[in-house]
């Protein structure tokens, strides 16, 4: 069993340590890739390639109503995550062999622009603003979106509601409130759907816990990590035996950006560095210093290695992705129970895949039929998540309780159903604070602050740097 799971789920992971979730980052992994300094998003001033903007800016479209009768359904995402989905679990679809799919004799297209640094946006917005200059089947049908970015398409008339494809209230009344809330428009409409819902946990090398703290087990471990005083003994402790608490410096980012308490962006379009950001950059400046992490970059080589066999960190903050798609391919077979996850010290979420119908798809009964099997049938979305090969945790409250009451369990956990720690978290996930610009400003101020943590710039400069990558990349906008 445990070479089988992983030999299915090494591509998805590897794909996954590049690009970020969704996703991001993997697919719905992150996007908080390691640099985000180039500023190609804003070379051409176009609101809409750049991100700066969700609404007012983003060029007009011509909206149509959805329609039936398309000989290809075009689908745009980052890597090939929902690919496997609808492979795998949408019934009827025929994998052609060459990169393309058939569903009821439609063929299935898949465009594919890796996500960091805005690399899917950009071409996304071209094409979606070149909709009106293209025969019928080269026009976007279905097009993805994760967190990071969600209200930029959300807002747009890029984007349809769901329900002009059919999908009802009715038929979401089971999804997870928040990620409704995210793709829900100034209007009201719901305008994409997600079969994902990414609570984060924190997981740990059980060998590594019984060592140092003398247990693995998670609700004893948690007592070690349930809040940031305890986290920083844990990681004095683990220090002193001879191991790193995270692998680097932004290992921990998401548990802090993802409770500020405002939106990177005022009304203003000023850019505000929230104190929780900045706690952020304290936490990490000290572990550096002290010698708590590995001084590794989210996605490298360094990081990945940290969660093999050898590797000597304790601990990884994942979101439901990234435990089945990343972190068991970088661990190994070699990892198969050894590892465990708790709530660690905060709630937070990171990733998640949304799916916006096009406003001028020409398939609207197929677009509907993927959005209702993919993100409301209940039977299916279980299927998701207990399937050994997949075990993503699916955005259907009722599904997700079933399984958290079973007897699921996760052998590459040890045998923990960690199921049941999802469905706490993803109950508690708050979106009020995203903003169009979270991927291009984490990116940048993550970036802008590594040489900061090594002791190679003082904290002014690494603002300083942070504001000029931040807007030259968003040139709308400005600094307090």
């Amino acid at each position: 069993m445990k070479k089988r799971v992983l030999a299915a789920l090494l591509a998805s992971a590897t794909i996954l340590s590049v690009v970020g979730c969704a996703k991001d980052e993997g697919t719905s992994g992150d996007t908080s890739g390691d640099a985000a300094t180039s500023g190609d998003a804003a070379t051409s001033g176009d609101a809409a390639t750049s991100g700066d903007t969700a609404t007012s800016d983003t060029p007009a479209a011509t909206v149509t109503e959805a329609a039936d009768g398309g000989k290809v359904l075009n689908i745009w995402c980052w890597n090939d995550e929902f690919q496997q989905r609808v492979k795998k679990f949408y019934p009827g679809y025929t994998d052609n062999g060459d990169g393309t799919g058939t569903i009821d004799g439609v063929t299935v297209k898949w465009t594919s622009n890796p996500n960091a640094d805005n690399g899917y946006q950009i071409p996304l917005d071209a094409a979606l603003k070149n909709q009106d200059n293209v025969a019928a089947d080269e026009k976007i049908d279905i097009f993805l979106i994760e967190a990071d970015y969600a209200d930029k398409y959300v807002n747009s008339s890029y984007s349809l509601p769901v329900s002009a494809v059919g999908i009802t209230d009715a038929d979401t009344a089971e999804m997870y409130s928040y990620t409704k809330e995210i793709a829900t428009d100034a209007s009201g409409n719901l305008k994409a759907v997600s079969w994902q819902a990414a609570p984060g946990l924190f997981a740990y090398k059980r060998s590594i816990a019984k060592e140092v703290l003398g247990t693995d087990d998670p609700t004893a471990v948690q007592e070690y990590v349930a809040n940031w005083d305890k986290f920083d003994e844990t990681a004095a402790k683990m220090k002193g035996a001879g191991y790193f608490m995270l692998s680097g410096y932004d290992d921990a980012y998401r548990t802090f950006s993802n409770n500020v308490d405002a939106p990177w962006v005022n009304e203003s379009k000023q850019i505000i560095i929230d104190q929780n950001i900045l706690r952020w950059v304290e936490q990490t400046k000290t572990y550096t210093d002290n010698g708590y992490n590995n001084k590794n970059s989210l996605w490298s080589e360094g990081w990945a290695a940290d969660q093999g066999p050898d590797g000597k960190v304790f601990g990884f903050f994942y979101s439901t992705w990234g435990i089945n798609f990343t972190l068991l391919g970088n661990a190994g077979e070699a990892g198969f129970g050894d590892w465990a996850v708790c709530y660690g010290p905060e709630t937070y979420y990171w990733g998640g895949t949304w799916i916006c119908a096009s406003y001028q798809t020409d398939n609207k009964t197929l677009v509907h039929d993927i959005m209702y099997n993919l993100t409301c049938n209940a039977d299916i979305m279980k299927s998701i998540t207990t399937d050994p090969e997949v075990q993503d945790y699916t955005n259907n409250m009722k599904a997700m309780d079933e399984v958290a009451t079973s007897d699921f369990k996760s052998d590459f956990l040890g045998g923990q159903n960690h199921i049941a720690l999802f469905t706490e978290n993803a109950k508690k996930i708050d979106m009020s604070n995203i903003s169009p610009y979270d991927q291009g400003l984490n990116e940048t101020f993550q970036a802008a602050f590594k040489e900061y943590f090594d002791g190679k710039i003082d904290y002014d400069t690494a603002i300083e740097n942070f504001y000029n990558n931040a807007i030259v990349k968003y040139p709308a906008l400005s600094r307090p």
